[in-house]
């Protein structure tokens, strides 16, 4: 099921170190209208909100180098990123719990499939709306 133009205002934020998973996240939220930005890993992740973007969802590995996505989630935590952190990656049961436990909103195994981005953003756009009151 796929939706054209459905969250032209959703800004996404992917984070994974493997281009090819990058690539295909990105055409994913291409397709479903989302606006995004891409890095390799968390300190880079960090280093654009820092700056001053922000994003409605970031869609976050978990094994990268420099800094890894249980990093940057804790560390975008405590700067008070309310952003929808979403963990897509390959993990054990304890590595899912430790993700989870570092602020995670959710976790999807990768890569990411177009049914799950859709589910995932219907949440996002309805926390979203309800929080600007409409």
């Amino acid at each position: 099921m796929e939706r054209v133009n459905s969250a032209n205002q959703l800004r996404a934020l992917v984070v994974d170190d493997d281009s090819l998973l990058r690539k295909i996240h990105q055409g994913l939220l291409k397709r479903a209208g989302v606006k995004y930005e891409a890095v390799k890993n968390g300190k880079e992740a960090v280093e654009i909100i820092r700056a001053g973007q922000s994003f409605d969802i970031i869609l976050m590995d978990k094994e990268m180098p420099i800094m890894n996505g249980i990093q940057a989630t804790k560390k975008m935590r405590s700067m008070g990123i309310r952003s929808v952190i979403v963990g897509v990656s390959s993990c054990s049961a304890a590595e899912i719990q430790e993700f989870m436990e570092a602020g995670l909103d959710d976790y999807q195994v990768k890569p990411l499939t177009i049914n799950a981005l859709n589910s995932i953003l219907d949440v996002v756009k309805a926390n979203k709306y309800h929080s600007l009151g409409v």
